[in-house]
């Protein structure tokens, strides 16, 4: 669903870029707390967090290269915002979705830089928003066990896509560049995305219930979920005492082995399984051409970058050229993201200077 340059005017492209920044700056402070907030400096959580954030974002990119079928000459792909929140937080999955669709338009022509307030609107912040609202909304009310929150994540992520279809058809009814008719542009966006959608739930939450399998305490979205532990005194029902801080060998360990895992899938899924996505145009590309939506299209300011639609320029091999600019994309966006989150981490977690008394 990445939106080139063209398809909307200058003056909605910058209203959305306004939008867009505001929404990264709250984001940032956002993330702050998510990665390493007072309550989390007690669990280490926000020690879990920022690396897994990093990874994420590579995970979400590396995946994007993955378009699957879903109707006769369509294709789909994962947007992303909802694993990035449930995993690791709607503030810092606002990022982590805004970093991939920034590397994404800046190496390899994916998206324009002048419609990147509108992608970062629309795949960023309304994905992560809609099914992190979602899926709260769901654990709520669902029994407190790992099956509801792989269940949420599904459901979520289902209604996340169509979502996206949707605030897109209100920016192109805002500031499109050409004269379509919106309710065409509205039945055939939602109609799409409610099939891409089916993809990006089965993607999202056979991921959440992986990590939830093996170190359940790195899901975001899960923490919290265990109900107390109830104690019969007297005929009545309370809850138990805190159990003791349990010692440092029985705690969970470091997240090395999870993130390396993770970045291995993420290269392999980029570098090899990508060669094998389908060559279809992706929802948004199919809505434009048959409705005519990208008949104002312009050329991408990146269009001579030597990555440029995700193949390595003067390398003949396609397959070696594609993985290689998959793989350079992994790392480049694994390495973006997780300086930027560590670097949050960092300044929210770091003591302030101590004042010194003034002289009298």
């Amino acid at each position: 669903m990445h939106v080139p340059d063209g398809f909307i005017n200058a003056p909605v492209s910058a209203v959305t870029g306004v939008v867009a920044a505001a929404a990264v700056a709250v984001s940032l402070r956002g993330a702050r707390r998510e990665l390493g907030g007072a309550s989390q400096a007690l669990s280490g959580a926000g020690e879990k967090t920022a690396p897994l954030a990093g990874l994420v974002a590579a995970f979400i990119f590396a995946v994007q290269m993955l378009n699957f079928p879903v109707a006769a000459g369509t294709s789909g792909h994962l947007l992303g915002g909802a694993l990035a929140a449930i995993l690791v937080g709607p503030y810092t999955g606002v990022l982590c979705v805004s970093v991939v669709l920034l590397m994404q338009g800046i190496l390899f022509a994916d998206g324009g830089l002048t419609a990147l307030g509108v992608n970062i609107t629309d795949m960023a912040i309304t994905t992560t928003v809609v099914a992190y609202l979602v899926f709260r909304g769901l654990v709520k009310v669902l029994p407190r066990t790992r099956r509801s929150v792989t269940a949420a994540s599904f459901v979520a992520a289902l209604l996340s896509v169509p979502a996206a279809a949707l605030v897109f058809t209100a920016i192109y009814a805002l500031g499109g560049t050409t004269d379509v008719p919106i309710t065409k542009v509205l039945t055939a966006m939602v109609g799409v995305h409610v099939l891409i959608g089916l993809g990006e739930a089965v993607i999202t939450a056979f991921t959440v219930g992986a990590v939830l399998a093996v170190r359940p305490d790195l899901v975001y979205g899960a923490r919290g979920l265990s109900a107390p532990l109830k104690l019969r005194v007297g005929g009545q029902l309370v809850d138990a005492p805190a159990p003791a801080a349990a010692p440092a060998a029985a705690r969970p360990g470091s997240t090395r082995k999870v993130w390396g895992i993770g970045i291995v899938t993420a290269l392999v899924l980029a570098g090899f399984v990508s060669f094998y996505a389908s060559a279809s145009p992706d929802g948004l590309e199919k809505v434009a051409h048959d409705k005519g939506i990208d008949t104002k299209t312009s050329q991408h300011a990146s269009a001579d970058s030597p990555l440029a639609d995700y193949s390595v320029k003067d390398v003949g091999d396609a397959r070696l050229a594609g993985g290689l600019a998959g793989v350079i994309g992994v790392g480049v966006t694994v390495a973006v993201g997780s300086g930027v989150f560590w670097a949050l981490r960092r300044r929210r977690t770091e003591p302030a200077p101590e004042r010194t008394p003034e002289a009298v």
